[in-house]
C-alpha cells in the first residue's frame, strides 16, 4: 500500500478512492480525459486497460483502432473480470489505465514488466512526490512524459449528475521503453474537457447548434 496516500489516516481524495478499496464501487474516468492522452501521445500494437471498470477508457481507446484488452479484478459490466493485473502474467504491446490508489506503485513495477512498448497511467501530480517512490521508481526507471491537465479532472460515482469541478490535480505519466532515462513534462492543450464532454458531443453531433 502506499501510505503517501493517506491524509491523517483516510485515503485522499477520500470518496473516490475509499470507493475503490471496497470493490464494486467504482468512480468511471471521464472520456475526455482519456481522449486527450491518445491525441498526445501514439500507441502502436495492441493495448491492454487492466482495470477497465464499465470501459468508459477501453471505449475510447477503441477508437485508435487497435486491438484493446479490458480487464477488471472485479465485475463491473465490461470486459473479463475476475484478473488481477498485479499477478497476472499477459503481456501487451502497451497499457494504458487509472490504476487504484493504494495500488499505484505495484501498477508501475507490474506494468513495466508487462508493457512491450509504453505504459500510460493516469494519476495524481502529486504522484511525482515521495521518497519511496523516489528511491523505487523514479531514479530507476522514470517516466518518458508526464502529461500535464491544465482542466481538472472531475470522478463522479458511476450514474451520478454530474456537477462542479474537482480540486486535485491529475495527470498522464508515459513510460516509453524505448525513450527511457529522462523525463520530460508537457501541458495538455486545453479543449478536449468542453469538446469530448456530453454537451460537447451534442454539439458535434449537430451543426445547427454552431450557427
Amino acid at each position: 500500500m502506499d501510505s503517501t496516500y493517506n491524509l491523517n489516516g483516510g485515503f485522499k481524495p477520500t470518496l473516490k478512492r475509499f470507493a475503490d478499496l471496497q470493490g464494486p464501487d467504482y468512480f468511471p474516468t471521464p472520456e475526455w480525459a482519456t481522449h486527450a492522452l491518445i491525441a498526445n501521445e501514439q500507441f502502436e500494437g495492441s493495448i491492454w486497460e487492466p482495470a477497465c471498470g464499465d470501459g468508459a477508457m477501453s471505449r475510447v481507446l477503441e477508437t485508435t483502432g487497435s486491438p484493446v484488452l479490458s480487464t477488471d479484478l472485479f465485475d463491473r459490466g465490461y470486459g473479463e473480470a475476475g484478473v488481477d493485473f498485479l499477478k497476472a502474467d499477459h503481456v501487451a504491446d502497451n497499457i494504458i489505465t487509472n490504476p487504484p490508489y493504494n495500488s499505484a506503485e505495484a501498477f508501475v513495477k507490474a506494468g513495466l514488466v508487462q508493457a512491450r512498448c509504453k505504459m500510460a497511467l493516469l494519476l495524481r501530480l502529486a504522484f511525482v512526490e515521495g521518497a519511496n517512490r523516489q528511491r523505487t521508481i523514479f531514479a530507476k526507471t522514470p517516466p518518458t512524459r508526464i502529461w500535464v491537465f491544465s482542466e481538472r479532472i472531475t470522478f463522479y460515482p458511476a450514474g451520478a449528475v454530474q456537477k462542479g469541478s474537482g480540486t486535485t490535480a491529475y495527470a498522464w505519466f508515459v513510460w516509453d521503453k524505448q525513450d527511457m532515462g529522462k523525463t520530460e513534462m508537457k501541458w495538455l492543450p486545453l479543449g478536449y474537457k468542453s469538446r469530448y464532454s456530453a454537451k460537447g458531443v451534442k454539439e458535434a453531433k449537430n451543426p445547427m447548434l454552431f450557427r
